[in-house]
């Protein structure tokens, strides 16, 4: 099995752009930041205080989360229910970011995403795919772009899918912290990998984005 390692931080458009990758290619995708924010969204739903480790290893214990791909699309069940789109909030998003610190989180997620890569041909995105979780990937990328950037793009997403103006600097504010707690995590801190290859998306469009990346994968992997 091939395997495709996206790396980079919120709001580079690695979901998008690795899915479009994927399509091209043939393979599947593998959204890890989705199982992340299922874990928080547990966290949420069943109040538990992740400050407190053996809560927090029992709502582990108890859980089930899996990928399941419905007509294309990567779908996210917690507990046998289809949370896809419960997990696309801000709210979420934050407690993801909080609870991807954890080394229990960690663990528990790292061989379920392992073992989807020994099966399928993958392009797989997240915090760390190419320096922990893929660390063999046939190819590593590192895509990223600047905050403001990456700002301005997550307003627009948001105001084209809830209809109403998105605070700009809100956003960025919140992309600024998001990018500090990734980096500077003890476990598995968000960085590209020694060999991987860095695009930056700051002044291309998608169309060009995913362009450059089949070009990259081409290279390794044809």
């Amino acid at each position: 099995m091939i395997s495709i390692a996206i790396d980079g931080p919120a709001g580079a458009g690695k979901s998008t752009m690795a899915k479009k990758t994927a399509d091209e290619l043939g393979y599947i995708y593998v959204d890890t930041g989705a199982l992340y924010r299922a874990i928080g969204l547990a966290v949420r739903e069943y109040s538990a205080d992740i400050s407190d480790r053996d809560e927090l290893r029992a709502l582990l214990s108890r859980i089930d989360i899996s990928i399941v791909h419905l007509d294309g699309e990567q779908h996210i069940f917690l507990d046998g229910k289809d949370v896809s789109h419960k997990i696309r909030t801000e709210e979420i998003s934050m407690m993801a970011s909080r609870v991807s610190a954890l080394p229990e989180v960690r663990s528990f997620l790292l061989e379920l995403q392992r073992d989807f890569a020994k099966k399928y041909n993958v392009v797989m995105d997240g915090r760390d795919i190419g320096t922990v979780v893929l660390p063999t990937a046939e190819v590593k990328i590192f895509l990223t772009a600047s905050p403001e950037v990456r700002a301005r793009r997550r307003k627009l997403q948001l105001e084209e899918k809830d209809g109403v103006a998105a605070d700009y600097d809100a956003i960025l504010e919140d992309i600024i912290k998001r990018d500090y707690n990734d980096t500077h995590r003890d476990i598995a801190p968000l960085k590209p990998a020694d060999d991987a290859v860095i695009i930056d998306t700051s002044d291309l469009t998608l169309s060009q984005a995913v362009e450059k990346l089949l070009e990259v994968i081409k290279e390794h992997i044809l």
